[in-house]
């Protein structure tokens, strides 16, 4: 009777079995139409991450024959104007070198101290090899003829594996040492600002010059507003442009999906030649400069952004948010952290996991949050939105928030306290802050 029921026992299990092998099986084979998805998001990926890096979209027309900025990287000596731009200044304002890009008897020079880092000459050879991160030099024989700039001008940094500012590229990162205001402000012709911005030369030199490292104001060329109501500058902190996967609108304020912003940047920022249609920025009152300037809708013939949109959000979507590396952050103290984010400090209201924004419209209010409503309201939702969190450990230099006015995560925390009355311990305060770093 024993083995009987061993026996019966045994024939659902081996059922079971056979079904769980047959289905996992049936799991692992991919049909012609799976193998074509496969094929198309393999290039795909290759394309966007090409796009990410190394696509000017044609803004090199603005860059280097409107502003004339490679006269000034290049210097008197090589038929520009100036002094020239070094490798040194070019790092000094946060420029990053890709160490892949350069040939293996540069990399054992730059190893020796062989490379002359206060000549020119080596920026303009570093252009040529395409070794500046974001930055693409446009050359006609020897001559630099022109200059355009990429998405990772802003949105990528490099590992520093070979020396500071020289490194493996870090797509996606915020380069929190860059500062493009620096750098715009070395074009020797600003006349396309003056004349958008109905301001003299000096003005918009000493409004680039008031953005510093990490910052860029993308809605100076709306609404003019170069400075906030208390006299700091009206520039914002470069965010992260990884761990994108599943978040809604991306930009500090409440613009649009990331395909928005990607043509918004593009044809708008970037100055490439492109589409972008945008019909709130005709609102002469919120948007006075857009509105005049008619970049509500603006067309480029031929068009060389549009068709590049859709590899590009693929690679970003691609791209994962670099985890906290080990020793960076108290692992006892960040289990405990994680407790009080989830409950008494109700930070998972707002930052879900895992992508620690908003599923649905991840926006707010100035009120909900407690801050004021300037920059907000230089967005056509005039909200805030949930910031993810992930990775937020590449993004401490310059503070937090879209301007950095809270120079710590525990200013951070310390804010919310106040304003939401949740009264946590300092004990509580500092656990939080470790599972911050640890995310």
């Amino acid at each position: 009777m024993k083995r009987y029921w061993i026996y019966m026992m045994t024939i659902p299990l081996l059922a079971i079995s056979v079904s769980t092998a047959f289905s996992d099986n049936k799991r692992q084979t991919l049909t012609k139409f799976d193998k074509q998805i496969n094929r198309q998001a393999q290039q795909t990926l290759a394309d966007g991450r090409q796009i990410f890096r190394y696509d000017t979209f044609g803004d090199e027309d603005f860059w280097g024959d409107t502003l004339k900025l490679h006269q000034a990287i290049k210097g008197a000596k090589f038929g520009g104007v100036g002094p020239g731009v070094s490798p040194k200044t070019a790092l000094a304002v946060g420029l990053k070198v890709d160490v892949d890009a350069l040939p293996a008897n540069i990399v054992s020079s730059l190893k020796s101290g062989g490379v002359n880092l206060d000549d020119p000459a080596v920026t303009i050879e570093l252009l040529r090899l395409n070794a500046v991160v974001g930055v693409k030099g446009i050359f006609a024989g020897n001559d630099l003829s022109s200059i355009g700039i990429q998405c990772a001008f802003c949105h990528s940094t490099v590992d520093d594996s070979l020396a500071p500012g020289v490194g493996h590229r870090l797509d996606a990162w915020a380069n929190r040492d860059l500062n493009v205001g620096a750098i715009i402000g070395l074009a020797p012709d600003l006349s396309a600002f003056t004349t958008l911005l109905e301001v003299d030369d000096k003005t918009v030199r000493d409004v680039l010059a008031s953005w510093g490292p990490g910052k860029f104001d993308a809605e100076l060329v709306l609404d003019g507003k170069a400075f906030r109501p208390d006299g700091k500058s009206a520039a914002t902190l470069i965010p992260p442009a990884f761990g994108l996967a599943g978040v809604n609108l991306h930009t500090w304020t409440g613009w649009g999906s990331v395909t928005h912003w990607n043509a918004f940047v593009a044809v708008l920022e970037m100055h490439g030649k492109g589409t972008f249609f945008d019909p709130r920025l005709k609102d002469p009152e919120q948007f006075p400069v857009a509105a005049k300037a008619g970049f509500d809708n603006v067309r480029n013939d031929p068009d060389l952004v549009s068709s590049k949109l859709p590899a590009l959000h693929f690679y970003q979507l691609a791209i994962p948010a670099p985890m906290a590396p080990k020793g960076s952050f108290n692992p006892s103290a960040a289990a405990s952290g994680k407790q009080v984010f989830e409950d008494k400090g109700q930070c998972a209201t707002c930052h879900v996991p895992p992508t620690y924004s908003e599923p649905g419209w991840n926006m707010h209010t100035q009120e909900e949050i407690g801050i004021d409503d300037f920059q907000a309201n230089r967005s056509p939702d005039m909200r805030y939105r949930t910031a993810p969190l992930k990775g937020l450990w590449t993004h401490t230099k310059g503070g937090f928030y879209h301007d950095g006015r809270f120079a710590t995560l525990l200013d951070v925390v310390n804010h919310y306290n106040s304003h939401l009355k949740l009264g946590l311990t300092d004990q509580e305060k500092a656990d939080l802050v470790e599972y911050l770093k640890s995310l």
